[in-house]
């Protein structure tokens, strides 16, 4: 369904989504409420976008096949991942639009072009060294010294593919991960918050951010998210700074997930770069005057976002296999909670369900969710 992209692209138009998670799904629920249209490509036939769209089409997202289909069935492309076949992309762009571009995916799926992109543009990120060959880590461990972290250039999330290499007797697993494919090595920081941004650009380029989140791992997964961040006003301005930086030189459509780790001090180094919506920005739905998913299906189909505004402080905490059940059990005494479940059919341990945001005074929602005894681990 080809169209004259340079203008707006109205409802009921067809946003056809690469990737059928969670992050597709609540695009798509964001976009189906706007009046359009919604095709997925996914090979779960019952991923949870798959679940709210109109059209799926199942096969693999490497199927140069598919990924034309979807285009044919679209009238606008978005992806809700970074690792998407970028010449599929390319091609498909004769049958959709394609806002967002192929250069965002080469640059965020890569963590090689990623870092070299950041300091190309001055955006300082932790020291880093490119491991292609095993010979390379060695002359790396010289370079940046440890502790560190090894990790693959392509792929990975929640902590999968990459080590932490503390001293020499962890060199044989780094060597074994680089056997696989290229990777970077990065001086580990010592930092003392971990913080992440939403930005996005309209087509007429006004950029916004939304509010500084502060984040919560645990076991490389995103445990909590409470915003605004408990950090420093120069800390927000030069995260918002930063992003706007980031997303000029991209030329960003879409929105776009940056995350930051803070040093003593208040200095911000990048940490990483999501070209889709984030697990961190999931408190945009109830928690501000617009989603992070609206802001996305309003960039990438040409209508102007409106100034965005936090309604509330809140905090949103993740649901993964192992706390499902529990909140499902709580969940007709708890009113304050917006709970969401992805409706994934495998629930496994470690593996992201859904999400709670709770909005009203932080330090208190912190004590309420210590005391639900769901996540104590986490907690």
């Amino acid at each position: 369904m080809n169209n004259n992209y340079k203008e707006a692209i109205l409802p009921p138009a067809t946003i056809g989504i690469v990737g059928g998670g969670q992050l597709g799904q609540m695009i798509a629920l964001s976009a189906k409420a706007m009046g359009y249209k919604v095709a997925v490509l996914d090979p779960d036939n019952n991923c949870s976008t798959g679940q709210v769209a109109d059209v799926q089409i199942t096969a693999d997202y490497a199927d140069d096949n598919a990924i034309e289909l979807l285009a044919q069935a679209s009238d606008v492309l978005t992806y809700e991942f970074e690792n998407v076949d970028v010449d599929a992309l390319e091609n498909a762009k004769d049958e959709a639009a394609l806002p967002q571009g192929t250069r965002l995916l080469e640059i965020t799926g890569n963590r090689i072009n990623e870092k070299n992109f950041l300091n190309e543009i001055n955006v300082s990120t932790t020291n880093f060294a490119v491991v292609k060959t095993e010979s390379d880590l060695n002359q790396a461990i010289d370079q940046i010294g440890y502790p560190s972290i090894l990790k693959t250039a392509d792929g990975g999330y929640d902590g999968h593919g990459q080590v932490d290499l503390n001293s020499p007797s962890d060199l044989n697993a780094g060597l074994e991960l680089v056997k696989t494919e290229p990777c970077v090595l990065e001086e580990r920081q010592a930092f003392v918050k971990e913080l992440s941004v939403m930005v996005t650009r309209s087509a007429s380029g006004k950029i916004q951010s939304f509010p500084l989140a502060e984040n919560i791992h645990y076991h490389h997964i995103l445990h909590k998210t409470i915003v605004p961040a408990r950090v420093d006003e120069k800390v927000h301005a030069s995260a918002e700074m930063i992003a706007r930086k980031i997303a000029e030189n991209l030329k960003l459509r879409g929105v776009l997930g940056i995350e930051f780790f803070m040093l003593p001090g208040g200095k911000l180094l990048v940490n990483e770069l999501a070209p889709r919506p984030h697990n961190s920005g999931h408190y945009s739905i109830e928690a501000s005057n617009i989603s992070q998913f609206e802001a996305h299906v309003r960039s990438i189909c040409g209508l102007e976002i409106p100034t965005i505004k936090q309604i509330a402080p809140c905090v949103m905490v993740n649901l993964l296999g192992q706390h499902l059940d529990k909140a499902r059990q709580r969940l007709p005494q708890r009113p304050d909670w917006h709970f969401h479940d992805y409706g994934k059919e495998e629930v496994r341990e470690n593996r992201k369900m859904g999400h709670i945001t709770i909005l009203g005074e932080r330090e208190e929602i912190l004590k309420e969710i210590k005391a639900e005894n769901i996540w104590e681990a986490e907690a």
